[in-house]
């Protein structure tokens, strides 16, 4: 499979980590305006590193574009000449619908818009994809690249706003909460980075317990709180706090925002 990745920023480069980490890819071409930023990927035999976004969709089928919205217009215009109709066109980008896409580089193409997030550099990304009406013929191949990166689901369209929030935005969400737990492990005593691992370990435990078991989170809870115990103690003076109301109000006030971006 030869791949480019268009603009290697932050998540362009999570993508490509995870896509050369399982060895999806026979090349795969990143482009940046400095490449200089994204020179360790010169180690990897597979790479091509170049600011010559022309050069990339030469060589490639598959072409993953993860640029600033507003850059990405013009760039299809440019590159509209040189796709082909064996080209699969990837788009990572919030707010550029494939109404869009498909007003300047044609009904005719295999279009996907797609939401991964950065746990794709280890594997473990929520990929939400949603093709055009040619495009579902390619959505098999989409989810073979996504799912190498973690999981990936088909989704409408109309729904990829909101699943921006839950799986990309999410990532921070999460990471916040994470740095809380830590918080607390220290002013319980712990060192700095003993916080840390346990909170780290235990948040992927949750997980993988929900994942593995198909239990529903209450389930999993019901099972280490017993009653008058410290469990359910913690969890009530976190509610009476507003932990769960505030992490609603925050994803709606995310989704709120995004939607303020113009498809």
């Amino acid at each position: 499979m030869k791949a480019a990745i268009i603009g290697a920023g932050s998540l362009g480069q999570s993508i490509a980590k995870g896509l050369l980490k399982n060895k999806v890819v026979s090349s795969l071409y990143l482009t940046k305006r400095n490449t200089n930023s994204i020179a360790d990927f010169n180690a990897y035999d597979e790479v091509v590193l170049t600011s010559d976004n022309e050069e990339a969709v030469k060589n490639s089928d598959i072409l993953i574009f993860a640029v600033q919205p507003r850059h990405l217009e013009q760039i299809l215009k440019n590159l509209k000449p040189l796709l082909n109709e064996n080209h699969v066109i990837i788009t990572v980008i919030t707010g550029f619908s494939i109404e869009k896409i498909e007003a300047i580089i044609g009904v005719d193409r295999f279009i996907i818009r797609s939401m991964p997030n950065t746990a794709a550099a280890v594997g473990q990304s929520m990929t939400c994809l949603s093709p055009n009406t040619k495009g579902k013929e390619k959505i098999a191949l989409a989810k073979t690249i996504f799912n190498s990166l973690g999981q990936s689901l088909e989704i409408p369209e109309d729904q990829l706003q909101a699943a921006t929030v839950i799986c990309a935005s999410g990532i921070a969400f999460w990471m916040r909460l994470i740095r809380a737990t830590t918080q607390g492990a220290i002013q319980l005593g712990f060192e700095a980075d003993e916080a840390h691992k346990l909170a780290m370990q235990t948040c992927f435990g949750a997980a993988s317990l929900l994942k593995e078991s198909g239990n529903h989170p209450e389930a999993e809870i019901d099972r280490v709180t017993t009653p008058g115990g410290c469990t359910i103690e913690g969890l009530n003076e976190m509610e009476h706090q507003g932990l769960s109301s505030s992490l609603i109000k925050g994803i709606n006030k995310s989704f709120d925002k995004i939607n303020q971006i113009k498809n």
